[in-house]
């Protein structure tokens, strides 16, 4: 393939799991930076902030900056102001990114299910109880609007696959027979917003992800290049579920820069 011009991509399951670094990925970033090839993260985790995802990268030895980095909170905000202006917001969400949300209005548990605007599904966790599901269901019959970070399945961790969001999203869009509006990967505004940034064309890009669907997918429906790369949640038999190949497989991020001529 030709060279790009910009690199988005993904964090979790590409660059680090658990925010320990994959071998060979911050080496790998250096390259990429040296052929003067900017970057864009995108990620759909929400169990941190903005400013704590960039701090956690920095830790993990990569050179990492905020105005670098899109997360789905982030989308989730721009989200609500364009299409939700002033609503009142529950959140469901395992960790604090509140300081993400401080543009929208969050109202607490005691508010009445039929005095909420919108419910926001942000990262599964221990907060997702059965008490915490009935509340967004009660909110979602009462005619609010559902919101999801993303829609992720499964996510890798330092213990392997665990259960993500989207078990949750279908569980509340089918009991409460609405549809969610998925504003982190795969829905096209993150690549978009990332693209606008860098001032280049779809056609000039390359995403790399461990997502087949969410990343590698959703990228190659809008034009830019999708290389997989077979850590993280990425499982072989995905490749044989009928849905279209991505353009670039390569073992681990460590592999890019040589892959897409950029070493």
């Amino acid at each position: 393939m030709e060279r790009p011009r910009a690199l988005l991509i993904d964090i979790d399951g590409v660059l680090v799991t658990s925010w320990v670094a994959l071998p060979g990925a911050v080496d790998a970033l250096r390259t990429v930076r040296r052929a003067g090839v900017p970057v864009r993260f995108l990620t759909n985790t929400t169990s941190r902030t903005l400013a704590q995802i960039t701090e956690s990268l920095r830790a993990a030895g990569f050179e990492a900056h905020e105005d670098e980095v899109l997360t789905a909170a982030s989308a989730a905000v721009d989200h609500l102001r364009g299409r939700h202006p002033g609503a009142r917001c529950l959140l469901l969400n395992s960790g604090d990114v509140s300081a993400d949300l401080s543009s929208i209005t969050l109202v607490g548990d005691d508010c009445p299910p039929e005095d909420v605007d919108v419910v926001i599904i942000g990262g599964a966790g221990p907060d997702f109880s059965y008490e915490a599901m009935n509340r967004a269901l009660s909110c979602l019959l009462a005619g609010a609007a559902l919101v999801a970070m993303h829609r992720n399945l499964l996510w890798r961790t330092s213990a392997g696959l665990q259960l993500d969001t989207g078990a949750y999203v279908i569980g509340l869009e089918r009991a409460a027979g609405v549809a969610a509006t998925v504003v982190g990967k795969p829905a096209p505004a993150m690549f978009e917003a990332a693209l606008t940034g860098l001032g280049v064309a779809e056609r000039e890009a390359a995403m790399v992800g461990d997502d087949l669907d969410s990343d590698t997918r959703a990228a190659q429906l809008l034009g830019i290049t999708g290389v997989q790369v077979r850590t993280g949640k990425f499982r072989v038999e995905q490749l044989d579920d009928g849905g279209a190949p991505p353009d670039v497989i390569v073992d681990s991020f460590a592999d890019v820069p040589a892959r897409l001529a950029l070493a």
